[in-house]
């Protein structure tokens, strides 16, 4: 295995992470923002409040989109197993 195969595969691995978890966090992140200008709008000093709404969010986000991130981690691995074994 060449050095740039070794560094195309690292590519793509931090490419898949991004696709992964970019998603969730920017759900995550806009639920955020909305709950931190509420609060401050209305001084409601919770700190769990923004826990429990980024939470259902992100099972939301998974459950629409979590079968194709699966998709894509699946075919992901298949690949990485195929160089393993030499195909």
């Amino acid at each position: 295995m060449t050095e740039t195969e070794i560094l195309d595969i690292v590519y793509q691995t931090f490419q898949l992470a991004l696709r992964l978890a970019l998603p969730l966090l920017l759900v995550s992140m806009v639920i955020g923002v909305l709950i931190a200008i509420f609060q401050a709008a209305t001084q409601i000093n919770e700190q769990t409040m923004t826990f429990v709404p980024k939470l259902l969010a992100i099972f939301a986000i998974l459950g629409f989109f979590g079968s194709s991130m699966l998709r894509l981690l699946q075919d992901f691995l298949v690949g990485i197993f195929a160089l393993i074994s030499g195909g």
